[in-house]
């Protein structure tokens, strides 16, 4: 009995750290800058349409949420730092678009079996710790027949280098923890759904970014809005590494940089992957 205390207190533990990472920094700004795209690609794939319910997970400031409102689905948007919600329920608001807004954990969604007819996730789903668990409610609260969609960043591309850069100045993962960018492997979303989803779209894309004119643009960027960069060198600051992480940073910024010093231009992949629910 004691043993599974602890696990569920262990467990509380790091979902109240994930909510005060996400709400660290500013995350709705660098949505606002360059990620704003990847959600209504991710509503075309998977096909929403008028009438259509469907739920987003780990939905953040409602960056696929919003474009399906505005296809007429009916739309919940759950995700588990409410900061996140608030910020997209005032954007929708703005837009006079009505969606519900639900605190949720993916590993544990609090909505019935077989409920919705496209349950999607647009790069938040990757970040609960335990993939099998969210992998599994997605397929819980879809229809038989309905569809999952997923926009993940990939371990080989931009983002999965970012996370390999910040690794070693990180505090250790959690027992149990995967990597966010696993879910960008073709071979790791098998493992985790196998055949009760026949997955018709896998494709490999990239998100281009110009917004910075500088390379070490991004990585400030990152630093001041991005949580689990600014988790990462406060552990790093903490254990008196801060300028080795921030050497480390300005080197991969002009190892990823696709265009000049004066005009920066960067490609983070991300796979797009939709599937039937069996």
């Amino acid at each position: 009995m004691s043993s599974m205390i602890d696990v569920n207190d262990a467990d509380r533990a790091l979902k109240a750290k994930h909510r005060t990472m996400w709400a660290s920094g500013d995350y709705p700004s660098m949505v606002e800058t360059f990620l704003l795209p990847l959600g209504p690609v991710l509503v075309e794939a998977c096909g929403v349409r008028p009438g259509m319910r469907v739920l987003d997970v780990a939905a953040g400031t409602g960056n696929a949420s919003i474009p399906a409102a505005e296809r007429g689905a009916s739309v919940v948007a759950s995700d588990l730092t409410p900061r996140l919600l608030d910020a997209g329920r005032e954007r929708a608001e703005s837009m006079g678009l009505e969606l519900k807004w639900v605190e949720a954990d993916a590993e544990d969604l609090p909505f019935p079996d077989e409920d919705f007819d496209v349950v999607m996730s647009c790069i938040g789903a990757m970040f609960a710790p335990h993939h099998q668990e969210v992998a599994n409610e997605l397929v819980r609260v879809c229809r038989p027949g309905g569809t999952i969609g997923l926009a993940s960043w990939t371990p080989e591309g931009m983002i999965g280098g970012l996370f390999r850069t910040m690794g070693p100045f990180a505090a250790p993962p959690p027992p149990g923890a995967q990597p966010p960018p696993l879910w960008g492997s073709e071979d790791h979303l098998d493992s985790l759904f196998g055949d009760r989803v026949s997955f018709t779209v896998l494709e490999r894309r990239v998100l281009e970014i110009t917004a910075f004119q500088h390379p070490l643009d991004w990585g400030e960027h990152f630093k001041q809005f991005y949580g689990p960069t600014i988790v990462t060198f406060d552990h790093a600051h903490r254990n008196g590494r801060e300028e080795e992480l921030d050497e480390a940073l300005a080197a991969f910024c002009h190892e990823w940089n696709l265009g000049t010093e004066s005009q920066a231009r960067f490609e983070q992949e991300y796979l797009l992957a939709v599937g039937t629910r069996k």
